[in-house]
Parts: C-alpha cells; structure tokens; sequence
C-alpha cells in the first residue's frame, strides 16, 4: 500500500515514481480534486513529472470536503481564525499516518523526543478544537513521559520558573511557542538560555502586529539570549512539517518537496527567486497531496526553502478558484 512506501523514500527517483502513484490515486479517488483537474483539462496519461501534476488551490479547504470517496474521517483538523472568518477543515483518514509523518520527521531532525523536556506554550490553539498542532504536540509530550514537560497557557510566571528549573539543572529543553506568545514571556522576563532550543510556530493570530521573519528572530534572540531561532513550517491542510534550525531556512523529510510557482502564472515553476509556494505532501494520501498554498518563498538547489511572506490578495492569482 502506498501509505507503507512513502515513509521509505530515499532517493528523488523514488519520490517522483510515488508522487506520480499518489497523483493517479487521488484523480481516481478525491472527487474535488478529479473535478480540478478535468477542469483543468489534465489528461493522467499526460503526466509524467512531478511539475505535470496539478496543484489544488489550498482556499478549497475552507469551501469542500476534501477526503477519498467511500472512506469515513477519522478526525476533522480545523484551522484557527479570526472572529467570523472561514477556516479550513482537514477530513483525516487515519491519524497513524499523520503520527507516523510528525515523529519521523521530528526524529530526523531532533532525535528522539524523550531527549528533551517539551514545553508548548500554544495559547491560542488550546482555545479551540481541531488544532492539528496540540495534536501534534500532545503526541510529542506523550512520546517523551517526561514528568516537566507540558502545555502553558497564560501561566507565564509558573513557565519562568520552570525554564529556570531546567536550565539550572542542565536539562536538555524544547519550548515550542506561537510567534505572540513568545514575545509576551521575553517582555516579561529576559533570559540567557544555554540548553534550550526556542521554536516559533509563526503567526500573531491577531493579537500583535505581523512582523518579517528576521525583525521577529532578532526580538526573540536577544530576549531569550539564543543565537538561533528554529522554526515549524506546517499548516492544517498538511500532514508533514518541515523545519528550520536558525536563518530562516527550512529542510523537508523526504516524502515532501516544496516548488515555486510564478506569482503571475500558477502554472509556471520558478527557481532561486521569489514565488508562490506549492507543497508536495505525499502524506496527504486520503485528502490531496498537491498543494498550492498562499505563502510565498524561495527554494535552493540541496531542496530546503524560506518563507518570505503571503499574497496580498485572498485569491491565489492565475488560479481560478471554480466552484462545482
């Protein structure tokens, strides 16, 4: 089944080969995204590479169900917004193989969770439900069964002293944070961390004014007294994350591969410039693994990618947004 081989792949021939399987399978399978691509007028024997495929407008998330027929939701992942806005929803077939995906992943790049405690400071997304992110970090926490490690809220005295705690006995830590929150603990309290690794997970969520990357990675070093910021590029429509551990710069598992679209044209690829980001996730095999998404960044030539903004606009230009 492809759900045992991608979590295999090694090589770009071997990407390529599942990327076209898992391409077959969703046009045959995902009614939404057969219907994009007939309209589209993609003929399957047609494609041959991984920049033949199509790649679904991610708005499609918040206005279809996006899920292989006949094949009941396990879970429904819901994004987060602001008051009265339209959020996506992610129909999960099976939540193994997003827990296979994120431990992997984490492990090829950390180790094994147990190396760490694991401190979420996630406030906004432990308001709702549906947050694919606590999913992901209760796992980690659980996978870890380290008594210290855990969720804050708005306790920010209490997570103080616990990084304290920590530092001064030497522990290994992981706080992983939402990028507002973050700013919040280092205005209350500046530290000189030396065996803690500080994850911003990005966005403001309304609550503090957007900011660039690198003006945001400046403020957190010099309040956490780090000399890297690492980062999670991830998203609720996706089942994979790719990491950054200083700079900006994210690198990929190998089941996911990121392409850069020309912001004028969505079917035109682009290289070592600024362009839309469109995500390969071949763990999105039940739901669409083909991804154009309302981010825009740069690839490199060994395959890791930055982020350097969003679209102004809503809609994904050169795309049209069909109903049907």
């Amino acid at each position: 089944m492809l759900e045992n081989e991608i979590f295999k792949i090694k090589t770009a021939t071997e990407f390529q080969r599942l990327a076209i399987e898992v391409f077959r399978f969703q046009y045959e399978n995902v009614r939404v995204y057969r219907n994009f691509c007939n309209l589209l007028n993609i003929k399957v024997s047609d494609v041959k590479t991984i920049k033949d495929i199509p790649f679904l407008p991610i708005q499609f998330f918040k206005s279809h169900k996006i899920i292989a027929e006949n094949i009941s939701e396990e879970t429904i992942f819901t994004s987060s917004g602001t008051s009265g806005s339209i959020t996506s929803k992610h129909h999960i077939a099976n939540l193994k193989i997003y827990e296979t995906s994120f431990l992997k992943a984490f492990e090829m790049q950390y180790g094994n969770p147990s190396n760490f405690v694991i401190l979420a400071l996630l406030p906004s997304y432990l308001e709702r439900e549906g947050s694919s992110l606590i999913f992901m970090a209760e796992k980690l926490i659980e996978k870890n069964n380290n008594p210290h490690s855990g969720f804050y809220l708005y306790e920010m005295d209490a997570l103080i002293e616990k990084l304290d705690a920590l530092e001064k006995s030497g522990q290994k830590t992981l706080l992983i944070g939402v990028s507002y929150a973050l700013l919040d603990l280092i205005e209350k309290r500046k530290f000189q961390l030396k065996n803690t690794i500080v994850m911003e997970t990005g966005g403001m969520k309304g609550r503090r004014k957007e900011m660039i990357k690198e003006e945001l990675h400046e403020i957190l070093k010099k309040g956490f007294g780090v000399a890297k910021i690492h980062s999670e590029y991830g998203m609720t429509e996706l089942l994979s994350q790719a990491y950054s551990v200083g700079d900006g710069i994210f690198n990929c598992p190998p089941w996911m591969k990121i392409l850069t679209r020309d912001a004028e044209d969505a079917l035109t690829y682009i290289f070592g410039k600024t362009g839309g980001i469109n995500v390969v996730d071949l763990a999105n095999i039940y739901s669409c693994a083909f991804i154009a998404t309302q981010d825009l960044g740069k690839t490199f030539p060994d395959g890791s990618f930055e982020v350097l903004g969003r679209f102004d606009s809503s809609d994904i230009r050169g795309c049209n947004l069909m109903v049907f």
